[in-house]
């Protein structure tokens, strides 16, 4: 049976591949609605390229509901730096024009996992948690219910990339961060860590454009675009494709490989705000809470989106 999941997100190109794959792989994910959260760029931005993502792959009968638009605690960071003012710089796609449900986001988070039964949906947390922390914050019940929160975000041995020690999805809301980490939910992290692993080049998005298809032209420009901030941030070879791995992970997970470890979420400190404190090498006697994900295979993973992307 197909993992039953929500998809919360503030796309982002990247958060784009991500769903666009979800979206391919029907025979084993079945996405019962699109979340969106402020983060890459303002709710009312992220709202809107949910719905030309999923247009793009002709899926419009897709249920896509607006969320949070700003941290729980704090003013909102956006990253039009790295994602254009729109958040899908790159391409000029038509404008959306399938509806935003009326349903609040936390509200259809809360409800789908209180009407299905218990231990069967997966949350794909691919921006700031503010939406999935609201949820847990209004109906703690829940906590026991859920499955499980696959989350791209945070960094260990990566260090930071929003400022010196964190990461930009829990640097923007870590006191959001700070409730997921701590609600008991069984927790997959993709951080930094394994995401930098997963790094675009030349002949990838060349596998892009051969897929010759609407979808797959797509991703080749929205790739090429990203990939020349981070070439230039890195002094890498190619740009970390983030969210995708969360997807991959639900799709494929023996591609991937981690430790359960204790993680907490720094909300304190100014100079270390949103930082993932992992104990990576069990140093102390934290109780773990978390699968935290360090490698990947590469090549596989980027066969899988080309092989999955290349049904749209």
């Amino acid at each position: 049976m197909p993992e039953q999941i929500i998809i919360d997100t503030d796309p982002g190109q990247d958060d784009a591949v991500a769903i666009l794959l979800a979206l391919a792989s029907p025979d084993c994910i079945n996405v019962l609605g699109i979340t969106a959260v402020a983060g890459n760029v303002p709710l009312d931005l992220t709202v809107k390229n949910a719905r030309i993502i999923c247009e793009l792959a002709k899926k419009t009968s897709m249920s896509i509901y607006s969320g949070c638009s700003k941290p729980l605690k704090r003013a909102l960071v956006t990253a039009e730096h790295v994602h254009g003012k729109t958040g899908l710089d790159g391409i000029t796609l038509p404008e959306p024009s399938m509806p935003i449900q009326e349903l609040h986001a936390v509200d259809f988070i809360i409800d789908t996992i209180k009407n299905n039964p218990s231990d069967s949906i997966t949350l794909c947390a691919l921006g700031p948690l503010t939406n999935v922390a609201m949820a847990l914050l209004k109906e703690p019940n829940i906590a026991k219910r859920v499955k499980q929160i696959i989350l791209m975000g945070g960094a260990y041995f990566e260090v930071g990339n929003i400022t010196p020690a964190a990461e930009f999805n829990i640097f923007v809301d870590p006191e959001a961060a700070k409730i997921v980490f701590n609600s008991g939910v069984k927790i997959t992290v993709l951080p930094l860590d394994v995401t930098h692993k997963a790094l675009i080049s030349e002949e990838r998005i060349t596998a892009f454009k051969e897929i010759n298809s609407p979808v797959g032209d797509a991703v080749a420009k929205w790739t090429n675009f990203f990939e020349r901030f981070d070439k230039e941030k890195y002094g890498s070879k190619g740009a970390p494709l983030h969210d995708p791995c969360v997807i991959a992970y639900l799709i494929e997970p023996n591609i991937f490989d981690g430790r359960y470890v204790n993680v907490e979420i720094e909300t304190g400190s100014e100079l270390t705000r949103g930082m993932t404190v992992a104990d990576w090498w069990k140093v102390t006697d934290r109780e773990p809470n978390a699968m935290f994900i360090g490698g990947l295979d590469a090549d596989r993973f980027f066969n899988l989106l080309v092989e999955r992307l290349s049904k749209l």
